[in-house]
């Protein structure tokens, strides 16, 4: 029996979903519209800075972008190889999808720490 990492795959995909659902929106939200606005007073860049020297604030960021990289990854491909019709190049999808995502999170962790 072959093992796959499709489980791993699809856990990654429901909990970047999750993030994307619940986290995503309030950050898009307050830095996007309501403080941009005037709504909202932007933080001194004195309280960012401090805040950002958590490390586990700059973690929780990390796994913000990082879930948020493979749900769309798992989404672009699986919506390609489905409504496009596109299952016989599954694994340069995969690769091109996933490679994508991981480069993101090299990005990341590289940007935060």
């Amino acid at each position: 029996m072959r093992r796959t990492p499709e489980p791993y795959l699809w856990l990654l995909f429901s909990g970047g979903g999750v993030v994307a659902a619940l986290v995503l929106p309030v950050l898009v939200l307050l830095f996007g519209v309501l403080m941009p606005l005037g709504i909202l007073d932007w933080p001194a860049p004195e309280h960012l800075a401090a805040l950002l020297d958590s490390v586990l604030v700059r973690l929780a960021l990390v796994v913000v972008v990082v879930l948020c990289l493979f749900h769309a990854a798992h989404r672009i491909r699986f919506t390609s190889e489905e409504l496009l019709d596109l299952a016989r190049f599954d694994l340069p999808i995969a690769l091109l999808c996933y490679g994508g995502a991981i480069a993101g999170t090299i990005v990341a962790v590289r940007l935060m720490f």
